[in-house]
C-alpha cells in the first residue's frame, strides 16, 4: 500500500524519503542530548550538595550535645525558609541534632523519611526523592573526641524546581534550534538533490531534442555513473537508425530487383507467344520475383557477416541472366557475350550472386548500343569479373559518383541510381570491391568486381 502512495518522481521520492527520516534522527538526538543534559544537572546537584555538606563541616564545632553549627551561616539558602535547600545533621541514634533555619516548615515526616536510612561511614548515598521532589545527599561523618569516636549524619535536600526549570529552558532553546535546523537542512537537501539530478533533466532535454529532429546523437557531458547511460542510449539510436536506413535501403533495392521480372512479362505481353509458353514465361517470373522478396527479406534482418563456404559456378549464373535481359532489351537487339570460365566460382549466397551480376549486366544493357561482355580472370585471392559494354562509357571523376546510393550521372534514362549501390553493399559483406574505368576493346564502362575467395585459416 505504501508503493501506492509514493509520489513518482525521482526528486519528490528523495525529497519525501529525507522528510520522513531527518525528523526522526533529529527526534533521537533530542532525548539524547536532553538525557546528557539532564545528567549533567543532577551531577551539578550533587556537587552543590556535596559542597553544602563541606561548608557545615568547616562551621561545625563539637560539644556535649552533640555538634553545633552557627547561627549566621555564609549559605544565604540554609537560612531562608522555603529556599529550597534544607540541611539535617542527627546522631548515630536517628536523633535529630541540628536543623537549618529553611526546613523549619518543613514536615516532620520527612525527616522521619531521610532517617530510617543512614549510610555507613565512607558511604555517600545519593537519592532523588520523585515524591517529594528532592535530591537528598547523606554524608556520614565521624568525628575523633579525646576518648572517642562520635558518628553523626549530615543530609542536604534540594528541590528540583530549579532542575526542571533548567530542563524546560533547555528543551525549548532545543527543540527551537533544531527545528531550525531541520527547515535548513530539508532546503539544503532539495538545493542539492536538484543541483545533483540536474545531469538527468539534461538528459531529458536531450533526448527530446533528438525525438523533434534536432539532434542526432546524446552529445552533452554527463556525469560518470550517467555516461554508460548515454553511451549505450548513443549506440541504440545508431542501430536503430541503422536498421530503418537498412529497411529503406531493401525495399529500394526490391522495387529495383523486381523491375527486371517485370519488364519481362511485359515485354512477353507484345510478342507473339503460344498461351502455354506465355504461361510458363510468366511462371518462371513470378517464381524469380518471390524469390528476389524472400532475398530482400532476409537482407533486411541478417548482418554481415563472412563468406559462405559453398562454392557457386558464375557462368551459368551469367548465361541465365542473359537469357532474361535479352528478353527485357529485345528492341535494341543486344548481344551478350559470356566470356566466363568454367571454373570460375563465387563463395557465397548464390542469390547474392546474382544480385551482383545482374545489376552491373542490367546497367551495362541499358547504356549499352549493341554489345555486352562478361568475363573472368583468375587471382591469387579469388576472381575478377568484367562486366564491359559498347556504350558512351564514364568519365573518371564520375566513376565514384554512380557508386553512391540514388547518384545518377544520366538522366535521360530511367532509373532511381540504386543497382550499382546494391553490388556495392553486398561486395562489402564479402570483403570484395568494384572499379569503374573504360573498357579497353568495346570503349564504353567496363566494372572490374573483385570476389575474393574465402581464407582457409
Amino acid at each position: 500500500m505504501i508503493r501506492r502512495y509514493l509520489p513518482k518522481s525521482l526528486k519528490s521520492r528523495l525529497f519525501f524519503a529525507s522528510l520522513v527520516i531527518l525528523p526522526f534522527i533529529l527526534v533521537i538526538a533530542v532525548v539524547i542530548l536532553q538525557r546528557a543534559h539532564y545528567d549533567s544537572l543532577v551531577s551539578s546537584e550533587r556537587s552543590q550538595a556535596q559542597l553544602q555538606v563541606y561548608l557545615l563541616l568547616g562551621l561545625a564545632e563539637l560539644d556535649d550535645k552533640g555538634l553545633t553549627i552557627p547561627n549566621m551561616l555564609p549559605e544565604p539558602a540554609l537560612t531562608q525558609p522555603g529556599s529550597g535547600v534544607y540541611a539535617f545533621i542527627s546522631n548515630d541514634q536517628r536523633e535529630l541534632l541540628w536543623q537549618s533555619e529553611s526546613a523549619a516548615i518543613l514536615p516532620a515526616s520527612l525527616f522521619d523519611m531521610t532517617g530510617q536510612s543512614i549510610p555507613e561511614p565512607g558511604q555517600v548515598i545519593f537519592r532523588y526523592l520523585k515524591s517529594d521532589g528532592l535530591y537528598l545527599l547523606q554524608y556520614p561523618v565521624i568525628w575523633l573526641a579525646a576518648s572517642e569516636e562520635r558518628l553523626f549524619n549530615i543530609s542536604v535536600l534540594r528541590t528540583d524546581e530549579r532542575l526542571k526549570e533548567q530542563m524546560r529552558a533547555f528543551s525549548t532553546r532545543l527543540w527551537g534550534s533544531l527545528l531550525g535546523v531541520l527547515i535548513l537542512a530539508l532546503s539544503m537537501q532539495y538545493i542539492i538533490l536538484r543541483w545533483g539530478l540536474r545531469p538527468l533533466n539534461r538528459l531529458a532535454g536531450d533526448l527530446r531534442l533528438i525525438e523533434k529532429g534536432e539532434a542526432d546523437r546524446l552529445t552533452g557531458r554527463y556525469p560518470k555513473e550517467v555516461q554508460p547511460v548515454t553511451d549505450n542510449l548513443n549506440q541504440l539510436i545508431l542501430t536503430e537508425r541503422q536498421q530503418r536506413e537498412r529497411y529503406r535501403n531493401t525495399l529500394a533495392d526490391l522495387a529495383h530487383s523486381l523491375k527486371t521480372p517485370l519488364a519481362v512479362i511485359h515485354g512477353a505481353s507484345n510478342e507473339n507467344l503460344s498461351p502455354e509458353a506465355y504461361r510458363r514465361l510468366v511462371e518462371d517470373q513470378t517464381q524469380r520475383m518471390n524469390q528476389i522478396v524472400q532475398y530482400q527479406l532476409s537482407r533486411a534482418v541478417k548482418s554481415k557477416g563472412g563468406l559462405a563456404a559453398k562454392p557457386v559456378n558464375v557462368r551459368p549464373i551469367v548465361q541465365r541472366l542473359a537469357g532474361v535481359l535479352t528478353k527485357v532489351y529485345t528492341e535494341k537487339s543486344l548481344q551478350i557475350e559470356n566470356d566466363v570460365a568454367e571454373d570460375a566460382l563465387f563463395y557465397g549466397d548464390e542469390r547474392d550472386l546474382m544480385e551482383l551480376v545482374g545489376n552491373l549486366m542490367e546497367n551495362a544493357c541499358k547504356y549499352g548500343e549493341k554489345i555486352v561482355r562478361v568475363s573472368s580472370c583468375p587471382t591469387g585471392n579469388g576472381i575478377l569479373l568484367f562486366v564491359e559494354d559498347d556504350g558512351q562509357g564514364v568519365m573518371p571523376n564520375q566513376a565514384k559518383v554512380i557508386l553512391e546510393r540514388g547518384k545518377r550521372i544520366d538522366t535521360s534514362t530511367s532509373g532511381q541510381g540504386i543497382g550499382l549501390a546494391v553490388v556495392v553493399d553486398i561486395l562489402s559483406s564479402y570483403g570484395g570491391a568494384l572499379e569503374v574505368d573504360s573498357s579497353p576493346t568495346l570503349q564504353g564502362a567496363r566494372f572490374r568486381m573483385m570476389l575474393p575467395t574465402p581464407s582457409l585459416d
